[in-house]
């Protein structure tokens, strides 16, 4: 991992390959390179949401753990770029649990679905929500047909689940409520 860019036009993709970690070419379209690309498109999701504005009794210490969430996406990705190789660590998945189940203990137990929305930084939420589900889906994938490790698919199980309960802290401590489901319609 001592690399580090120093020209991005390299050109060496233009005939639909890529580079790994480990040096192999690939596919673009290579299931590796789709887990990847949904982390790195996870992890800018979660940038658009840190630039949302967050309530102020929770602003801090969302930032703070967005930022950590950041950075363990990102040695996701490093993890799977390079086959074989192991960054994301059993702690980074518990810590996911620790933080769900701090924020999910403030909220009212849920009767019914609910839809995304409320404030701008809960639906955001709910955004990275779902393009953290299709990046599992996408690591999912990928280990039907290569030997990947656990921790990958657990940490973005894990994450999206922590995602959702934050969607819902951040509608209730700027004062706004879930949007429920409505599963028997009004006739209007």
């Amino acid at each position: 991992m001592a690399n580090r860019l120093t020209q991005i036009a390299t050109r060496t993709g233009d005939t639909g390959t890529t580079g790994l970690g480990d040096g192999q070419r690939v596919d673009k379209d290579h299931l590796r390179i789709c887990a990847m690309g949904d982390v790195d498109e996870l992890n800018s999701e979660i940038g658009v949401l840190i630039t949302e504005g967050l309530p102020e009794s929770v602003a801090a210490e969302l930032k703070d753990l967005f930022s950590q969430v950041q950075h363990d996406l990102f040695d996701l990705g490093g993890e799977l770029c390079i086959p074989n190789y192991t960054l994301l660590k059993e702690e980074q998945v518990l810590q996911l649990d620790t933080w769900l189940n701090k924020y999910n203990a403030t909220l009212p137990r849920l009767a019914e679905f609910i839809l995304p929305g409320g404030t701008r930084a809960a639906a955001q939420a709910h955004v990275c929500r779902t393009v953290c589900r299709r990046a599992e889906r996408s690591i999912v994938k990928l280990g039907r047909h290569e030997a990947i490790h656990d921790t990958p698919r657990q940490y973005v199980n894990r994450l999206s689940d922590l995602l959702f309960v934050l969607a819902r802290v951040l509608n209730k401590e700027a004062g706004e409520s879930d949007t429920l489901w409505r599963h028997k319609k009004d006739p209007k």
